[in-house]
């Protein structure tokens, strides 16, 4: 039996899982985002309700694992901010623990378990609140130099398509520190930052989308620059990786309109010309960040 934990920076979610697709929902707390005593303590006590042995801890969080150091970059959860987590946490625990970020256990699950399954090679991407990303190749995680594969978020969105007329577009600010990166515009909140900046009114991405797809001539304008900039570094991205299918998750994938305009776009931005969608609606709509850390937890065991 494994415990398996969906940690962000509100919340700190538990399951058990005996399988990958046996999974079962134990409780939650609040992240104890500035003190790792009650942070460990906190994952101690969702262990506790287990009736089971354990005999793993699989963690799927927001931030990203160095896989050479063990070391985790995490913002918005301070105290496990440059910690080596794993080793921490597994000390405290007495267990083997193991940790990837969020967006790769998406990736995972969908490679193993959804809309990735047959498929050698798998990126995952989420089209949320921001972008995040995934590459799987024979059904591992790639983690690469500091645990950075897969991030094409913060690869700088430039719009280069001859078709779209130019446009003056602010560089915004990204949280990894540097400005201009897809995530800035990409994500749902960034698709609402492009609007204002654009025609200098405020709107929800929902309503952004309706009123794309009802023909209304600014947002018409917003998206079709909002899709030439993502699948600007999106296609690259798949240039590079080579991925034979592209699951999308996140709360902008609920529009299967604006995910096919998506796919259109990269796919004519790339050298391959896939006849076939590239991007697909994620499958594991239900606790894909269990259904990751149960996969990742259960490789980890039989490999050590």
């Amino acid at each position: 039996m494994l415990a398996c934990f969906d940690i962000g920076g509100s919340l700190m979610k538990a399951a058990f899982a005996s399988a990958p697709n046996a999974i079962e929902l134990s409780g939650s707390l609040p992240t104890p985002v500035n003190d790792f005593s009650a942070f460990s303590a906190a994952i101690a006590a969702l262990i506790g309700g287990s009736t089971n042995p354990i005999k793993g801890v699989a963690i799927s969080t927001t931030g990203v694992v160095d896989p050479s150091t063990g070391l985790m970059t995490c913002a918005n959860i301070p105290c496990i901010h440059g910690r080596p987590l794993a080793a921490d946490l597994s000390k405290a625990l007495g267990l083997p623990v193991f940790i990837a970020n969020d967006a790769d256990c998406f990736a995972l699950a969908e490679a193993l378990e959804g809309a990735g399954r047959g498929h050698r090679n798998v990126f995952g991407i989420i089209l949320g609140t921001g972008v995040g990303g995934g590459l799987v190749f024979d059904g591992k995680i790639v983690t690469g130099a500091g645990g950075y594969a897969g991030e094409w978020g913060h690869g700088t969105a430039l719009q280069t398509s001859a078709g779209i007329p130019r446009v003056s577009i602010p560089h915004f600010s990204c949280g990894c520190g540097r400005s201009g990166c897809v995530d800035t515009v990409g994500g749902a909140r960034g698709m609402e930052r492009l609007f204002k900046a654009l025609t200098g009114n405020v709107a929800t991405s929902f309503d952004i989308i309706q009123s794309w797809q009802t023909g209304k001539t600014d947002a018409s304008r917003v998206i079709d620059i909002y899709l030439d900039l993502v699948s600007t570094v999106l296609a690259l991205a798949l240039n590079i990786t080579g991925a034979t299918v592209v699951p999308v998750g996140g709360g902008l994938s609920n529009s299967a309109d604006l995910i096919s305009a998506l796919d259109e776009r990269v796919r004519s931005k790339m050298l391959y010309k896939s006849p076939t969608p590239l991007l697909v609606p994620a499958q594991l709509t239900v606790n894909p960040a269990f259904i990751g850390a149960a996969l990742l937890g259960f490789q980890e065991l039989e490999r050590v």
